[in-house]
């Protein structure tokens, strides 16, 4: 916290003239005699003399004086405001994976109503857009502030393919580059933009490593968040259906299974490749397990993703708080029956 008239902080030096002005008051009232003749009626009109809470008052409005002065001397604190200027780019995995029901209804049922939830708790003025990958990556949603398009973008998706985790990054790195146009990295490094990663298990196709999407992000200044999404007792069984079970070409989903047969295969997330392009790109890394687990991340990361530093002044603050505590300090002092100097 930094002050734009320190000069003004004189002004508290009023403290402690206000407690050695009370204490001499209030040995200067201890010094009264009062004679009473009746001493059964100054046994019943006489409180103890010393009471602790006696000097709740004073403490409150010495607070009080402390942050009005403090408010005279105009303090600025970095605080964290919404940005208007940021893009966020929601990126999610639609591997044939995706259709197992660990996470209830299905784990992609889950990540749609979770990113409905992003969406619904990001600032207005923040562009969204939306990415899949599956054995390639596609853009849906290009960045735009119409909830309503971003919404009906996710209500589209459908399990597919493989899992090309590094090639849905770069998709993303430029997606978010575009939309920030000519925009320049500040004094950290980074540009006003962050993808958001969802993704329920390891590499299977793909001409990029996750980690080289990774650098590519970290060139460009964009902090990527991972979501590992599914538990390590999910499923899926062997099977035809419109997007079929395990595919031919060794992808989850397409069509043409191995049939209707009983047998099935583990499909486990792989939070530590997404936990290592999170620390690559300075983002941070999320488990989910369960679908309200999913919600929470999702509603924490809408809330704070697209936020920016800046210097405010926030005497305001400390006004209101002088305010509360003068107030206070009055309540006191007619609750407990003591004066103020």
């Amino acid at each position: 916290m930094s002050f734009q008239s320190p000069w003004l902080l004189l002004a508290l030096l009023v403290v402690p003239l206000v407690v050695a002005y009370a204490l001499w008051l209030d040995r200067r009232r201890a010094r009264y005699a009062v004679a009473f003749t009746n001493l059964d009626v100054l046994a019943q009109v006489a409180s103890p003399r010393r009471r602790p809470w006696r000097w709740l008052p004073l403490a409150l409005f010495l607070l009080a004086l402390i942050a009005a002065s403090t408010a005279l001397a105009r303090p600025k604190a970095k605080v964290h405001v919404p940005s208007d200027k940021a893009t966020v780019v929601l990126l999610v995995d639609v591997s044939g994976s995706m259709r197992a029901n660990d996470v209830k209804p299905t784990r992609l049922g889950a990540a749609q109503a979770a990113m409905d939830t992003f969406a619904d708790h990001v600032p207005k003025g923040v562009r969204l857009g939306l990415v899949t990958f599956s054995s390639n990556p596609d853009l849906l949603v290009i960045p735009t502030t119409d909830r309503a398009v971003l919404h009906e973008g996710i209500d589209l998706l459908v399990p597919e393919a493989g899992t090309a985790i590094g090639d849905g990054l770069a998709m993303a790195v430029r997606v978010a580059k575009t939309s920030l146009g000519g925009a320049k990295k500040g004094k950290d490094g980074k540009v006003p933009a962050a993808i958001v990663l969802l993704s329920d298990g390891a590499q299977t196709r793909g001409v990029l490593t996750p980690l080289q999407g990774a650098d590519r992000a970290r060139s460009a200044g964009i902090r990527v968040y991972t979501v590992a999404l599914g538990t390590k007792n999910g499923t899926l069984g062997f099977g035809g259906g419109p997007f079929g079970g395990y595919g031919l070409g060794g992808g989850f989903g397409g069509g043409g299974g191995f049939g209707n047969g009983g047998r099935r295969f583990p499909v486990r997330p792989d939070p530590v490749t997404l936990a290592a392009i999170a620390r690559e790109t300075d983002g941070a890394a999320y488990t989910a397990s369960s679908a309200s687990k999913v919600q929470s991340v999702y509603k924490k990361l809408g809330s704070s993703i697209a936020q920016k530093t800046t210097t405010r002044e926030v005497s305001s603050w400390f006004v209101g708080a002088a305010a509360l505590l003068l107030f206070a300090s009055l309540g006191a002092a007619r609750i407990t029956g003591s004066r103020l100097p």
